[in-house]
């Protein structure tokens, strides 16, 4: 293996103290900063997920506030949850734990939310200063990216850019941010329906995986020195794996982020980052 190792817990771990120093401010200020979720169902990795997001958001010094509806709860049972986080004041911070069970329509539950309060940073209203280059929460997974690559000095002017997946989660909001005034890469956003994948692949400077598909991407695929940074977490009989053979790719790649300990902590520690801005927002 050839590849530097982009760890994300150093980046993250540097991020949370950053966050918890804040916090303190804020309380010397008589300021609390309160985190609340809402997980709607029973499914068993979106719990994890959110007691993760608890532990961290104690640890930093908020408040928690956990909202756990069984899967049976009605879209307006959602919003009415949401509009009581919306009224109180000592959360700072709202996360829908999303997908929400079929048939609850979760982008209308995100669009509940105080766009001030939007810890996910998936709000229309912040995506839309986001897409216009202007101060907004930014979405957590993309942000995260954003921290390592600015980490680790990766350079970006210039360089081609590959987003494998065009979601509101990561894709879409990550091209943005990589094709932003002052990081300047030239990406070209992949999905399902694009052509000559390969070719593509082979050309990129920047691979960024987030499709969902363990293994999608191997070594042989990469151009040599390459930048490859993994998002999937794929549940197999062997663990946890990213959408990047990881072996494979790093023999070939300049730098790749693992799975576990890559993206997915930065994710939880972009969250805080989140809602301790908004709570300085909102505290003046």
């Amino acid at each position: 293996m050839s590849a530097e190792i982009l760890s994300g817990k150093d980046v993250a771990a540097a991020l949370r103290a950053e966050v918890a120093d804040r916090v303190a401010v804020l309380a010397g200020r008589g300021k609390s900063v309160g985190l609340a979720t809402i997980l709607v169902g029973d499914d068993a990795a979106s719990q994890i997920y959110v007691r993760s997001k608890h532990r961290a958001a104690e640890k930093a010094g908020m408040l928690s506030f956990d909202h756990h509806l069984p899967a049976g709860t009605s879209q307006e049972q959602v919003e009415r949850v949401v509009a009581s986080m919306n009224r109180n004041k000592d959360v700072s911070g709202i996360i829908i734990q999303l997908p929400l069970p079929a048939g609850l329509d979760g982008n209308r539950a995100v669009g509940a939310i105080d766009p001030a309060k939007d810890a996910d940073g998936l709000h229309p209203h912040n995506l839309g200063l986001l897409a216009l280059e202007r101060s907004a929460l930014r979405p957590a997974t993309p942000d995260g990216i954003m921290r390592i690559l600015e980490h680790y000095g990766v350079e970006t002017d210039g360089k081609v850019a590959l987003v494998l997946g065009r979601s509101v989660l990561v894709g879409k909001p990550l091209g943005l941010m990589l094709g932003a005034k002052g990081v300047d890469a030239t990406v070209i956003q992949a999905h399902s329906r694009t052509r000559d994948l390969d070719d593509l692949i082979g050309r990129a400077d920047i691979v960024v995986a987030a499709i969902g598909k363990p293994g999608f991407v191997m070594g042989d695929q990469l151009k040599p020195g390459a930048v490859v940074i993994d998002v999937g977490i794929n549940r197999t009989p062997e663990g946890l794996v990213g959408d990047v053979d990881f072996e494979s790719a790093a023999d070939v790649a300049g730098a790749i982020t693992p799975v576990p300990g890559g993206v997915g902590v930065m994710t939880v520690a972009s969250l805080l980052a989140n809602t301790v801005t908004a709570a300085e927002l909102t505290a003046g």
